[in-house]
């Protein structure tokens, strides 16, 4: 079977470019997998990992899975990886593993809206980040390691305290919002360049303090800008 690799009770199944689960990997593997690792894929929809019922670690990275993201039960379950998807409703997600993976110890949400940081957005800084964690923590409490960083003792503290206050709200849909192409080169410039030969300008007066937090200079400026 092209792409699928078992090694004992481990099954990998990376880069096939699958948008679901295929009912042969249930088939032939669900009822001795352990661990399952589905990266680098095209996955929309996680049906059929019903038939992995005994499941302890769940690798789901770089897939297009969303916040119609549905799991089935997997009492077992104490990792699960969710890197660069495309999640955005961070409460509906936590509830939802609350109620389905309830031994869930290590999870990972990095390159998600969902995730607070740098990684999705330059708007976002360590204190965005420490809100979310502390959120996360909130709704799941057994949590020991949280994107690859070990949960403190501070840390659970605080959620008893300040958690239930810390919710990350979900980005509202606008008229106004771009959708960037995965293939695209990013620019936050128009695509109509003006022409070199077209001279105009504002000349004006602002007051502007600098405080050198996340200032990158001139890089988005283009060539034909200059």
């Amino acid at each position: 079977m092209a792409g699928l690799v078992v090694s004992g009770t481990q099954v990998s199944y990376i880069g096939q470019d699958c948008r679901e689960i295929p009912e042969h990997l249930g088939r032939d593997c669900g009822h001795f997998a352990k661990r399952l690792d589905l990266s680098f894929n095209l996955l929309r929809s996680l049906e059929g990992l019903s038939a992995f019922g005994s499941l302890e670690e769940l690798i789901l990275d770089n897939n297009l899975l969303g916040d119609d993201l549905v799991l089935p039960g997997l009492p077992r379950l104490h990792t699960l990886t969710l890197n660069k998807n495309q999640i955005t409703d961070l409460e509906y997600l936590l509830d939802h593993l609350a109620e389905v993976t309830p031994a869930l110890e290590y999870l990972s949400l990095l390159g998600n809206v969902a995730c607070p940081n740098e990684l999705v957005s330059l708007e976002k800084d360590e204190e965005d980040y420490k809100r979310y964690r502390c959120f996360v923590l909130h709704k799941l409490p057994n949590l020991k390691f949280l994107d690859a960083r070990k949960v403190t003792k501070q840390e659970r503290e605080e959620a008893l305290v300040r958690g239930a206050f810390m919710k990350v709200v979900k980005p509202k849909a606008s008229s106004d919002s771009v959708v960037v192409s995965p293939k695209s080169r990013y620019t936050p410039l128009p695509s109509a360049s003006r022409e070199l030969t077209s001279h105009r300008g504002v000349l004006g007066k602002c007051r502007y303090v600098y405080y050198g937090k996340n200032s990158e200079g001139n890089r988005f400026i283009r060539d034909d800008q200059l």
